[in-house]
């Protein structure tokens, strides 16, 4: 223990080969906390490893009063305008946390708990406490089926080994064993669970009474697996064309039995199992580890859920310190349950994914019209299966975009760094393990053909010269500056007290290691956008400080320029391959900036060197190429009919980029300029928020209206962000940056609260006019 104390303290001077191994030790510690979870977020409640190819399990439910709404609301994947709500009243990663699902056309709410054991390896044992709790308007004898099943990918075993099973159901408990090289040995016990169950003469009942659990083990492709409930409707349509065949047209089963899979417990790599209630009810399943000290019991669940949720809400309290004036009505609950449904929406995925890399002349996109080489090129279908790939990630909407989005990751990883640095380093790494030989990383992570499922066809395909904001870089320079913070004597007792947590910032040798083997990966990455994304300075004779820096997005249309994740922003008409975007360039410089304080902190000082640089130019040519005296603000540039340089300026989020990426310091020359356009009613301000696009410009609102008027939370995020960087420095523009962040934070934060108390769900972009959330929902309450 004193070695352990020594090591997560940081005390010990260790040389490379030492230091790799407590890094290790430090990486496996945390994983094995990590190594379970419902890491299928694109279910309502889906549990799964880390691990490729392994156990699974998920929760399906329905109303069963009459024959026909049955199909219609079993319940299974998130799907939208389904539920009048659901998700985390509070969850933590590492231990676990409680979730409510509103289901007023099923007439009953559902309370899903996850709780996790330590002990033992292979990642544990968990539980899982399923409630079903009837609406106020529900009927009084509302009967409810619910089924939990189990798949297994890949190699091992697993089966039902009730040994007393009746030819007509499980009575008490149903047991299933399994082993994998992964997992060892284990067991999955579903309980009996408390609650009645619909009793009824009809002479159907005698050969499947409803008070027992029925279970069905049968052997499936392994890629079938995840069709679990296509599999089930077609299971259960077989059960019911033979309860047709048998009993009379005018007198078939009720609805409650007719709609019932058959017993037969085995083995398999697909176990279904299903209980029929009327009213309340309640079951656990437990998972418990061959390797683990005890199995765990329906007591131990019970006992560790109060634990997991007093921990939750006093440690929640102490990480994000509410401030004043969010601290009356319900902005606890509030915060609390958008924090952990965007933690509780993290998900593995693994499978493979579809690319296409046969298009060279898109590549470089330096044709006019390259656009339509582009839409020609994808028409021809080219692309191939890569992989399988692995991901852990949040994602943005559980069910809308239940996949990885890299642009996305960083936003999500800035409240979650507080919370869980491990857990933050632990995805990056994922997402840079991604990356191929030349530097990329797609944007868009469908791994498999269960992502797949939840894309479009015309969406699916990635290519290797599309970039996306390098939002990840964001995420590390914080977990810079939080190194920077930590001495060892004021924060070594905090650190050893939630080690699994903070291991890695806890331990400066472990943090310098990260940061060894990350920056390969991030050198390869950031050289890979100088070379995929540069823009022609050059052939039209621009006047700027360098040659070299600046920037455009490829995969441009004249609608859109998805890549840049401002989808359909006003740019310039036509497109042309001359183009400089000046978000590009702002993302550039941010990413410089990181990289360079990366190099230094390794003394990397050739690296830093060449960074400084870079950096040095690219501040430069922002003013040079991008700031228009005329329109006094940042624009993007084009070239004319006259093949000169050309500024486009549509006064929105691309003016304020150099500042909302953090390259405008408090005694910038152009801050005020950059301030009076966020402040200005008739612009980008509203009482809601900061506009996508300003009121007075030709395109507000119009179109598919996405990046056009709308409110956009994380970049209201970055304002702030910046706005309080000025407030704390000396400068001409304290005082204003103070006032304009103490009232947009204000007005952010009442948007999102208002629409919660309202909707049930958080969004990620508001109407400033209605206020209205609109498309996707992010999170959803409980």
């Amino acid at each position: 223990m004193a070695l352990l104390g020594a090591i997560s303290l940081g005390l010990l001077a260790l040389s490379p080969v030492a230091s790799a191994q407590v890094a290790s030790d430090i990486e496996k510690a945390s994983n094995e906390t990590l190594f379970w979870g419902p890491y299928r977020p694109n279910l309502y409640f889906g549990v799964r490893p880390r691990v490729p190819r392994s156990l699974m399990g998920g929760l399906m439910w329905t109303r069963v009063e009459d024959y026909q709404s049955v199909q219609h609301n079993f319940r299974h994947t998130c799907e939208q305008h389904e539920l009048d709500g659901y998700g985390w009243d509070e969850y933590d990663v590492r231990t676990g946390g409680r979730q409510t699902i509103h289901d007023p056309a099923n007439g009953i709410d559902i309370t899903t708990e996850f709780i996790k054991f330590p002990g033992g390896h292979n990642g544990g044992s968990w539980g899982a406490r399923i409630r079903g709790t009837p609406r106020e308007d529900a009927s009084p004898d509302l009967k409810t089926t619910v089924i939990w099943y189990n798949t297994l990918e890949g190699l091992g075993s697993l089966e039902v080994v009730n040994e007393d099973a009746e030819e007509t159901g499980a009575e008490g408990d149903v047991v299933l064993k399994g082993q994998t090289v992964e997992l060892g040995d284990f067991e999955v016990r579903v309980t009996e669970g408390q609650g009645a169950h619909p009793r009824h003469t009809h002479p159907s009942y005698d050969e499947k009474p409803l008070d027992r659990t029925l279970v069905h083990s049968t052997q499936l492709p392994t890629e079938a697996l995840w069709q679990t409930k296509a599999v089930l409707f077609t299971h259960m349509k077989s059960e019911i064309d033979q309860a047709v065949g048998k009993y009379e047209e005018n007198n078939p089963p009720p609805p409650p039995q007719i709609y019932t899979i058959k017993h037969a417990p085995g083995s398999g790599n697909l176990h279904m199992i299903q209980k029929v209630f009327e009213g309340p009810f309640e079951f656990d399943i437990l998972f418990s580890s061959g390797s683990a000290p005890k199995k765990i019991t329906s007591e131990d669940l019970t006992e560790q859920i109060k634990s997991v949720t007093a921990s939750f809400s006093s440690r929640f309290i102490e990480i994000f310190k509410p401030q004043p004036p969010f601290l009356k009505e319900r902005y606890q609950e509030f915060s609390k349950s958008l924090f952990s449904n965007l933690i509780g929406g993290i998900g593995y995925f693994f499978g493979d994914s579809r690319v296409d890399r046969s298009y060279d002349p898109a590549y470089e996109e330096d044709n006019e019209g390259f656009w339509e080489d582009a839409a020609e090129a994808r028409s021809r279908n080219t692309a191939q299966f890569e992989g399988p790939s692995e991901l852990f990630t949040s994602i943005p909407s559980r069910p809308f975009f239940p996949r990885g989005f890299l642009w996305d990751e960083g936003f999500h990883l800035l409240p979650v760094i507080d919370w869980d640095i491990d857990l933050t380093l632990d995805i990056i790494k994922s997402w840079f393990k991604l990356m191929d030989e030349d530097g990329w990383i797609a944007r868009e992570q469908i791994l498999g053909a269960e992502a797949r499922s939840k894309v479009p066809a015309e969406f699916q395909v990635q290519y290797p010269h599309y970039a996306n904001p390098p939002t990840l870089f964001m995420v590390i320079t914080t977990f810079l500056d939080k190194l920077d913070a930590v001495s060892s004597d004021s924060s070594s007792e905090k650190l050893l007290k939630e080690k699994s947590y903070y291991m890695q910032l806890s331990n400066r040798e472990a943090a310098l290691q990260y940061l060894r083997t990350l920056y390969p990966l991030l050198k390869r990455h950031y050289f890979w956008f100088r070379k995929t994304q540069a823009g022609d300075i050059k052939s039209y004779d621009r006047e700027a400080f360098s040659t070299k820096e600046g920037y455009r997005w490829r995969g441009r249309t004249p609608q859109h320029i998805l890549t840049s994740g401002l989808d359909d922003y006003p740019r310039a008409q036509p497109p042309h391959p001359g183009e400089l975007h000046v978000d590009l360039i702002s993302w550039m410089g941010m990413m410089t900036k990181a990289i360079r304080r990366i190099a230094i902190y390794l003394d990397e000082a050739d690296d830093a060197a060449e960074f400084a640089k870079y950096e040095e130019a690219i501040l430069h040519n922002i003013d040079d190429l991008h700031w228009s005296k005329k329109d006094n603000m940042y624009c993007d540039a084009t070239i004319d009919d006259y093949e000169e340089h050309k500024l486009v300026c549509h006064k929105g989020y691309i003016s304020l980029y150099p500042f909302l990426t953090g390259l405008m310091g408090p005694d910038s020359p152009h801050l005020a300029a950059v301030l009076d356009l966020m402040a200005d009613p008739e612009e980008l301000w509203s009482p809601y928020g900061l506009r996508s696009l300003s009121k007075s410009d030709e395109f507000y609102h119009t179109g598919e209206d996405y990046w056009r008027g709308p409110i956009w939370i994380n970049m209201n995020y970055l304002a702030l962000s910046q706005l309080l960087d000025i407030a704390q420095s000396s400068g001409p523009h304290q005082a204003r940056a103070k006032q304009l962040y103490r009232e947009l934070r204000k007005n952010i934060v009442n948007t999102v609260y208002e629409s919660w108390k309202e909707t049930g769900f958080a969004w990620e972009q508001y109407n400033p006019e209605t206020v209205k959330g609109l498309l996707p929902p992010l999170f959803t309450s409980g």
